[in-house]
C-alpha cells in the first residue's frame, strides 16, 4: 500500500504546473485581456462620423516576417537547449533577440512614416489607436528582449550552469504569444479600418 500511495504522489507531482510557467499563463491572459480592450474601444470608435480609414504601413508586414522567423529561432534555440547543444542554443537565443529588436524597429520606422504622411499620435483618432496598440505590443516584445538578453548572459556564464529548461520554454511560450497576439493585431487593423 506504501508504494501505491507514492506512486500516486509522484504521478500526481508531475502533472502540476511550473510556478513560473503559471504566472505566465496568468500574464499572457491579462495582456490578452488588454489587447481585447484595446480592439473593442477601436470597434466602437470607428463607428463615429470622423474616423479616418488609412492604409497601415507597409513595414509593419515586413516585421510580421521578422517576427515569424524569431519564433521559429526560439523554437530551435529551446530544442537545442534540451538536446545540450549549447554553442548552438546560443546563437540561436541571440539571434531570436536581434530579431525581436528588429521587429520593434520597423515599427518604429513604420510610426515615422504616418507621422511624415500627416498621421501623428496626436492626429484622428485611428491613427492614435494604431500608435497605442501597436506601440504597447511593441513593449512587449522589447520585455520579451530583455528576458532574451538575460538568458544570454546566463548562457554565457561560466561558474554556474543549470540545466532546466523552464526559463527557455518560458520565454519561448512567451515569444510565440507575442507573435500570435502581432498577427491578430495586423489581421485586426487591415481589415477594420
Amino acid at each position: 500500500m506504501k508504494q501505491e500511495e507514492v506512486m500516486q504522489t509522484m504521478s500526481i507531482q508531475r502533472k502540476k504546473i511550473h510556478p513560473h510557467k503559471y504566472s505566465l499563463w496568468i500574464a499572457m491572459g491579462s495582456i490578452t485581456m488588454m489587447f481585447i480592450g484595446f480592439t473593442s474601444a477601436y470597434v466602437v470608435k470607428r463607428t463615429q462620423a470622423n474616423w479616418l480609414a488609412f492604409e497601415l504601413p507597409h513595414i509593419f508586414w515586413l516585421s510580421t516576417a521578422v517576427i515569424l522567423a524569431s519564433s521559429l529561432t526560439i523554437h530551435l534555440a529551446l530544442k537545442q537547449f534540451k538536446e545540450r547543444n549549447m554553442q548552438r542554443y546560443k546563437q540561436l537565443i541571440t539571434l531570436t533577440a536581434v530579431l525581436g529588436v528588429v521587429f520593434a524597429a520597423c515599427q518604429w520606422i513604420g510610426f515615422s512614416q504616418m507621422k511624415s504622411s500627416g498621421l501623428p499620435l496626436n492626429g484622428p483618432v485611428s491613427a492614435s489607436f494604431i500608435y497605442v496598440i501597436v506601440g504597447v505590443h511593441m513593449l512587449h516584445v522589447l520585455g520579451g528582449v530583455v528576458a532574451l538578453l538575460v538568458m544570454f548572459g546566463r548562457a554565457y556564464r561560466t561558474r554556474v550552469r543549470t540545466y532546466s529548461p523552464v526559463p527557455i520554454e518560458v520565454a519561448a511560450t512567451y515569444w510565440h504569444f507575442v507573435d500570435i497576439l502581432w498577427i491578430y493585431l495586423l489581421v485586426f487593423l487591415s481589415i477594420a479600418r
